[in-house]
Parts: structure tokens; C-alpha cells; sequence
């Protein structure tokens, strides 16, 4: 079934075909070859904590989706890895991402915020994604790791070129993964010879003094991997949250009025419009049943978080933004043992960029009626947000 180009253009219509129709399909991936497409809540939730999906692509049959192709020094990631590497790697990550270490974060991330709210000044336009969305997970994630400020801008558009290419642009993707390569190949360097006190330098020390536990080039994809997934999902997720809410203008003075909802209205809002639509390709082992349908070793599965998070067997009324419904379950973020990493931080940048925005702001509208979103099969995100806005009504 070529559903490819109703998915990108009309993503949740799209599943509710699919889902309506069969558990599972058989469609174009982004790429054009063909992967197994997953759509119901039950069987996306089951699958993806199921072994017999790996993620490692020394499973995949050749003629199949395989996912972004990146070269071997940044493709030893998470993402491409199942135990015992994946728990290795995890393990020694995952402490930075707690919501312990997380919540030391919090008043660091609200003063960025401030700043960037700062610059737009009481009363104007700007366009959301840029001034505001784009930057706080930016300067956060590069925080972090320590990467230095004036870098910081060349993510944006690495990231849009892996993630939503321009056909018009045919080498982008490749010169992005080129580009990344070289900066992440100096940035060890520099951090090699003078450390500091942040994430990269204590995981390069762990590579230096352990030699068994990290190699070389899983310590550049663990980098390339933190650095990509943290800014561009964060941004995604800001961004969608914000659109989604003026799209619903009592929702959005509700949670004005009791601020104390946005935690709540964050878990809803992930669910209603979540950045990824598609969870990372995953590879049967085995042959595989899903929903009655075979599938072989070796193929591509897809299993559909956005689809799975707008069936109406999990969630009523499920096209309905409700911030006052619980979303709990929901799989903006993944299940089992490659649930998101950074969800921590993901949910502490939105809450607090959410936060800072209603406060700064007692007027917030969409300039336009037409939402600019990326043409991606795998992410769900805009291009831009243009707002009008001011901080007081009477102003």
C-alpha cells in the first residue's frame, strides 16, 4: 500500500485508515522501500518491548527501509543497538538524564527561557520556532555536553536536513552528516586535552580510563546521538504544544489561570501531538504475528507511536485535546528499554518553556491560519510558528 505522501500530509487521518482497515501494512518508508507499518495501541505498546524486534541492523534483509544511513563513527548509537551494548551504553549515559539531575536543571533552564522571552520585548510578532522553541533545547542540550555557544546555530540546520530533507537539495542530508562528523571529531578533541565540567568531558573520561566500556566510536555516536535526539525532539515537542493550544483557545486560558494543570497538560499535549510518529525501525529475528499478519525476519517494522496514541480503544475521543484528561500510557516517548532517554528533560523544557510563555504573555495568537509543517514520514514538527503577542491586554 503506497500511503507514503497521505501520511505526511495528513498524518492522523492517514492511520485512521490503517487502523480501521488492518493491524498491520505493508507501505513505502521514507526512502521509498518498503517497511511493515504497526497502528493499534496494543500491539504498538506490546512490540515495542518485544526482543524480537531488534534494532540492530545486522537483522535487516537488504531491499527494506533501514532508517537514516550515517557513517560507522556515528552510527554506533542507542538507537542501532540491543543488549548487552545497548545497557552498557545506557547505563553509563543515563545518570545525566535522571529527573534528579534533571530537576538541578530546572531554574538554569527557566533563566534561559527569560532571556529569549527578553528579546522579543512586551509586544510584537516573531516567528516562535526560531526565537523561542528552536533555542531553548539548544542551549540547554549544548550546556550539558559543553559545547561552546557560537556552534549552537548549525544544528538547526543539520538536523532539518536529516530529518525532513529538500528534494530540491538531493546532497544536504549527506553534506549535514559530513559536517557533523568533522565538528564532533574536533569537539572530543578539544575536550580530550582540556576537560570540563560537563557531560562530555566525564564520558570521555570514562573512555580514556575504561577502554572496555566505550569505544571510541560509541563515544562519538553517543554525542551525535544526546546532541540530535535533545535539541530536535525538544524542539518539536515546544513547538507542537504552543500550536496545538492556540488551536484551542479555552484550553489555553485554562491553563493560564491555573498553571499548576501544565504538568498534566504536558503528558496531553505529547500524546496529541507528539514529535515522533514513527518510533526507530526496528528488525524481526524471527518470523513474527502481528495482528494475524506474518511478518518475515529480517523486514522493516514501523511501529506508529502517533497512531497508536489517536486509537480510540486506548484513548476517547482520541482527536480531542483535553488538558484535563489523563493521558497516562500514552507513547509520545516510547516503552520499554529504548524508552526515551532524555524524557526527563523533554517533559522539565517543556513544562518550564510552556510555563514562562503564559506568564510572560497574556495575549498569544496564531499570525495565520495555515500551520507550516515539515514534510517528514518520521517526525511531526513545524517549520515555523508565526505569533502575534503582547503582555498585558490593555497594552
Amino acid at each position: 500500500m503506497d500511503l507514503a505522501d497521505d501520511l505526511i500530509t495528513d498524518p492522523y487521518g492517514g492511520y485512521e485508515v490503517l487502523r480501521n482497515t488492518s493491524p498491520v501494512h505493508r507501505i513505502q518508508g521514507p526512502d521509498g522501500q518498503p517497511a511493515w507499518i504497526v497502528t493499534r495501541y496494543e500491539d504498538v505498546r506490546a512490540w515495542l518491548a518485544d526482543p524480537r524486534l531488534s534494532l540492530d541492523k545486522k537483522h535487516a534483509r537488504e531491499g527494506n527501509y533501514h532508517g537514516l544511513q550515517l557513517p560507522p563513527a556515528l552510527d554506533a548509537n542507542l538507537l542501532n543497538m540491543d543488549p548487552p551494548d545497548h545497557t552498557r551504553l545506557r547505563r553509563l549515559v543515563g545518570k545525566a538524564f535522571t529527573p534528579g539531575r534533571v530537576e538541578q536543571l530546572r531554574a538554569s533552564i527557566r533563566a534561559t527561557a527569560d532571556r529569549l522571552l527578553d528579546v522579543l520585548g512586551e509586544e510584537g510578532s516573531a516567528d516562535l520556532i526560531a526565537a523561542y522553541a528552536a533555542l531553548l533545547p539548544i542551549t540547554v542540550i549544548c550546556e550539558l555536553l559543553g559545547v561552546p555557544g557560537e556552534r549552537r546555530g548549525d544544528f538547526r540546520g543539520w538536523t532539518q536536513a536529516l530529518i525532513a530533507p529538500d528534494p530540491n537539495e538531493p546532497t544536504a542530508a549527506k553534506e549535514a552528516v559530513v559536517a557533523m562528523l568533522q565538528f564532533f571529531g574536533h569537539l572530543v578533541a578539544h575536550k580530550r586535552q582540556s576537560p570540563e565540567d560537563d557531560l562530555l568531558s566525564d564520558l570521555i573520561a570514562v573512555r580514556d580510563a575504561e577502554d572496555d566500556r566505550l569505544s571510541e566510536g560509541e563515544l562519538m555516536s553517543l554525542v551525535f546521538l544526546i546532541l540530535f535526539a535533545g535539541f530536535e525532539n525538544t524542539v518539536q515537542l515546544i513547538g507542537n504544544a504552543v500550536w496545538a493550544l492556540l488551536q484551542h483557545p479555552e484550553q489555553l486560558v485554562s491553563l493560564r489561570k491555573d498553571p499548576s494543570k501544565i504538568p498534566a497538560a504536558v503528558e496531553e499535549l505529547f500524546r496529541y501531538e507528539g514529535p515522533a510518529l514513527l518510533a526507530i525501525r526496528r528488525f524481526p529475528v524471527e518470523d513474527i504475528t502481528i495482528g494475524g499478519v506474518t511478518v518475515p525476519a529480517g523486514e522493516t517494522v514501523l511501529l506508529s507511536l502517533s497512531a497508536a496514541n489517536r486509537d480510540p480503544n486506548r484513548f476517547i475521543d482520541p482527536d480531542r485535546l483535553d488538558i484535563e484528561r489523563d493521558a497516562g500510557g500514552h507513547l509520545a516517548l516510547g516503552h520499554g528499554i529504548h524508552y526515551c532517554l532524555g524524557a526527563p528533560l523533554a517533559r522539565t523544557e517543556t513544562e518550564i518553556a510552556l510555563r514562562a510563555l503564559l506568564e510572560r504573555f497574556t495575549h498569544l495568537e496564531a499570525d495565520g491560519d495555515a500551520p507550516n509543517w515539515r514534510r517528514s514520514l518520521r517526525a511531526r514538527g513545524l517549520k515555523e510558528l508565526p505569533v502575534r503577542y503582547r503582555a498585558c491586554l490593555s497594552a
